[in-house]
């Protein structure tokens, strides 16, 4: 895509702090960091977001993210890891070029959103549940 920024931080072409590159992905250091060590995979292929990725990307992503997972937590001592990837805008997706998360987190530092834990009503769980599992 002629226009994507992240298809060209991909490519190479606008310069980055790439921590870790393949054939398939560039890791780089977010520009807008959560925290020091916040990484962004970026598949070389476009794709908007999780539904247009493809499967032959998609099952080669884990593996990369475990890779930068594990190096990240090495190097900054961190307490935990926080690998998220946005959907949509009401997802919090503000790039729609695939990318997931790498997110370097520590004990009580509160910088991502909590959800309110929510509950079912009985049965509804299992009647969604089977609609889902209709569609899969």
């Amino acid at each position: 895509m002629n226009d994507c920024i992240f298809c060209k931080i991909a490519a190479g072409i606008i310069p980055s702090a790439t921590v870790y590159e393949d054939d398939d992905f560039r890791a780089i250091l977010d520009i807008a960091p959560a925290h020091k060590g916040h990484v962004i995979i970026l598949p070389k292929e476009h794709a908007d977001n999780l539904f247009s990725l493809s499967d032959e990307t998609g099952s080669k992503l884990l593996p990369v993210a475990k890779k930068v997972a594990k190096a990240v937590k090495e190097v900054t001592g961190c307490d935990g890891i926080n690998i998220m990837q946005n959907n949509g805008t009401a997802a919090g997706q503000s790039v729609f070029h695939f990318h997931m998360h790498v997110v370097p987190r520590y004990d009580g530092d509160g910088i991502l959103p909590v959800w309110p834990q929510g509950s079912y009503a009985d049965g509804e769980a299992a009647e969604l549940a089977a609609k889902i599992s209709e569609k899969i």
